[in-house]
């Protein structure tokens, strides 16, 4: 998977200027960032480097890549905005004794460590969602399963202590009842464990937006959001 590179405010400056134009010169690259002619070559030649500016003759424009990157910029600020994450959270369900129950995970890692929830996943680049469901719940449980779209929940977390948003997640629910293969014990950073609702209501360490989450995922809803504010120790 690639990562974008971090670039200089000079640099930065160069592709909000080519943001609103079709193609400019050296000369007036090097007027926007502000920088003598051999500090304004290094920058511009950097982001030839990085694929995000072509050169043409004497003549620079956005590349592919660059008008996706330069389309994130807070043109005002000069900075790439911060955007929430993409996911996926998987409903499991299957019914046993004539109770239903679903597939859950304890956390094993931090930040939340011991909180139980439903499976989820980043969306990577150019995947489907149902693509993205289908290959957590294999990677992370050894099962497969054919998901239905239930909705979309935004959820928002604060830090209790200093008011700031720590987490701001868009999830895909994505909901399955039947499934195949051998259930996974544990996997990296959790493990794998079929449990009744009943049994989650007296559960001590779980998201706030379980409930929430939950039967949204198995009821279906449109969209859902909410802010949830957790503690440092529990962050």
């Amino acid at each position: 998977m690639s990562h974008e590179a971090q670039i200089h405010d000079a640099q930065t400056k160069i592709l909000r200027e080519l943001l609103f134009i079709l193609e400019t010169n050296f000369a007036e690259l090097q007027r926007v960032s502000g920088l003598e002619s051999d500090h304004a070559k290094f920058h511009i030649k950097r982001l030839v480097e990085l694929g995000y500016i072509d050169k043409k003759g004497s003549l620079y424009r956005l590349s592919v890549k660059g008008k996706e990157y330069a389309n994130k910029l807070d043109t005002d600020a000069g900075v790439i905005e911060r955007q929430p994450k993409i996911a996926v959270m998987l409903v499991v369900e299957r019914e046993r004794d004539g109770q239903k129950e679903y597939l859950l995970q304890e956390r094993l890692k931090h930040p939340f460590y011991g909180f139980w929830g439903a499976p989820t996943g980043k969306v990577r680049w150019g995947e489907s969602i149902s693509e993205t469901a289908t290959r957590e719940l294999e990677e992370e449980t050894g099962l497969t399963g054919a998901f239905d779209f239930r909705g979309i929940f935004h959820e928002r977390v604060m830090h209790l202590d200093t008011g700031e948003y720590v987490e701001d997640k868009i999830f895909n629910l994505m909901f399955c009842n039947q499934t195949s293969g051998t259930l996974k014990d544990t996997f990296d950073g959790g493990r794998n464990v079929w449990r009744t609702l009943e049994s989650m209501a007296s559960e001590q360490k779980k998201y706030k937006s379980f409930d929430v989450e939950m039967e949204a995922g198995i009821k279906g809803s449109a969209f859902l959001e909410d802010i949830y504010r957790y503690s440092g120790d529990e962050f």
